[in-house]
């Protein structure tokens, strides 16, 4: 595998590494939202909101759709949810391991 692919796999990763971009990407798994609806679900201003929708567009992991004043985002890479559920399950493994090891004591 070339180098070029581990930096693209590292840009994905990079995008998906903040709690904001999670939950967008959580509400966008429901259709698509415009950046003030998003905006309004999170405690941030707009310019915020696009910089981290930016982060997620340029990862390839949805895209924008301007209409007249509004631009309206939805998810591009349904895979990126099924790989969010793997995370999710190694969360469950680690909690039921932790929850053994604390039984144990």
């Amino acid at each position: 595998m070339t180098h070029a692919r581990f930096e693209a796999r590292a840009r994905i990763l990079k995008a998906l590494a903040h709690p904001t971009r999670l939950f967008f990407l959580d509400q966008l798994a429901e259709g698509e939202r415009c950046v003030c609806e998003l905006a309004a679900m999170v405690d941030a201003d707009v310019s915020t909101i696009s910089k981290h929708l930016a982060l997620l567009k340029n990862a390839g992991l949805v895209r924008d759709d301007k209409r007249g004043n509004k631009v309206f985002y939805s998810i591009t890479a349904p895979e990126a949810l099924e790989f969010l559920s793997t995370v999710e399950a190694v969360l469950k493994t680690t909690a039921e391991a932790q929850a053994e090891l604390v039984g144990e004591s």
